[in-house]
């Protein structure tokens, strides 16, 4: 998808075409997520702190990400590839590598099946995307990026070494700053020059893994195959703060917004998890990761705030926090059997079921906890559910 959460924005907001526009943090520690084509010819791109992106483009419109905007805009953008082949591979809510070999008796090329897709994503959806035809999965992948913004390309296997070679060696899938110096040392500048050398230079000269992996892909050999999607691994909320959470009581506010959207998703994907996890980072950058498992599934925000306290109680509370995030994984089905504790009663469940069906024909904001409401005295942190990363 090309600059997918800026399109999905433009969805709601057609005073957007054409202009240039980034989704991204607005605060002192802001980084741009997405930028639209338009900012990213002044310079602007993902990943760069907004300041410098505003520095870059002072007509830049910098918008807050609406996270699970783009998870529902992005399930119906699989759910319409899935239509097409089910042999769909995702690598984000916005790429994926479909498997349309299966298709041949149904279209009469691979480039027709690309088109189709296209139209049927503006068609359906409203949305621009790119893609790249190609034999394999890491040419594909090339391809894809080549025929940006909005378009298709199609490298046959006959012409697939002419397109790689004339590729900046950066371009290989494993080529870091590191790597890539090692290979300036070596006079290598493109795939092409990566290709003639020799495999024990490059060994002796990157290691055996790396050096046989460069080597092949240099020869446009990638032999992985598309594996579909399972079910997901795990699902999580963190938020990167622009002012650092200092004091207890404010972390347990920010944990317990995080509990709210985390059930949330839960919801929506109709899971329950068994373990829990807590995510912290210190405003030194150290990080510390706890998890539980629990005895059984739970899915309620009230549940899983209780276990993330619990987890929280075991980290230190000598430093101000930088990020906090909280998730779930081993997941079941959410109507698994749940043990409902003694203080509990099944009266709390009720009123969770009730909270989660106002929140979503309303919205997350039309209810919840008093505590998120805040009182001025202090920032409550994490209340909007379009702030987590």
């Amino acid at each position: 998808m090309d600059s997918f959460f800026v399109e999905v924005e433009r969805l709601g907001r057609p005073d957007l075409r054409g202009r240039p526009v980034a989704v991204g943090g607005v605060g002192g520690r802001g980084v741009i997520a997405s930028a639209s084509y338009e900012a990213r010819g002044f310079g602007v791109r993902s990943a760069q702190p907004t300041a410098v992106a505003m520095r870059l483009c002072p007509q830049l419109e910098v918008i807050s990400p609406a996270h699970s905007r783009y998870g529902e805009i992005s399930a119906r953008v699989f759910e319409l590839f899935r239509s097409v082949t089910p042999m769909v591979e995702g690598l984000s809510l916005d790429e994926a590598f479909l498997d349309v070999s299966g298709l041949k008796k149904h279209f009469q090329s691979p480039v027709i099946i690309g088109e189709t897709v296209r139209a049927r994503l503006r068609s359906e959806l409203s949305l621009p995307a790119s893609v790249g035809v190609a034999s394999n999965k890491f040419i594909a992948k090339l391809a894809s990026e080549a025929a940006k913004p909005n378009g298709l390309k199609h490298i046959p296997s006959e012409s697939q070494l002419h397109f790689l070679h004339a590729l900046p060696v950066e371009e290989l899938w494993g080529v870091g700053p590191a790597t890539l110096a090692g290979l300036q040392k070596l006079g290598i500048v493109t795939v092409g020059d990566l290709a003639m050398v020799p495999e024990p230079t490059l060994i002796r000269n990157l290691g055996p893994s790396q050096g046989s992996h460069l080597l092949a892909l240099a020869s446009g050999i990638d032999s992985r195959t598309v594996v579909p999607d399972t079910a997901s691994k795990s699902i999580s909320v963190e938020e990167t703060y622009s002012v650092d959470l200092e004091g207890r009581s404010l972390v347990e506010s920010a944990l317990l917004a995080h509990s709210q959207q985390l059930a949330q998703r839960f919801r929506q994907a109709g899971l329950g998890a068994r373990t829990i996890s807590l995510k912290v980072r210190f405003a030194d950058f150290t990080t510390v990761t706890r998890s539980r498992t629990v005895a059984h599934v739970i899915s309620q925000a009230r549940d899983l705030y209780r276990v993330g306290l619990d987890l929280l109680a075991s980290v230190p509370d000598d430093q101000s926090i930088r990020l906090l995030g909280l998730g779930g994984s081993s997941f079941e089905p959410a109507e698994a059997p749940g043990q409902i504790s003694i203080d509990d009663g099944d009266a709390w469940h009720r009123v969770g079921d009730a909270v989660a069906e106002v929140q979503d024909r309303f919205g997350v904001s039309a209810l919840k906890p008093a505590r998120l409401l805040g009182d001025g005295r202090e920032r409550v942190p994490g209340t909007d559910p379009d702030k987590s990363d």
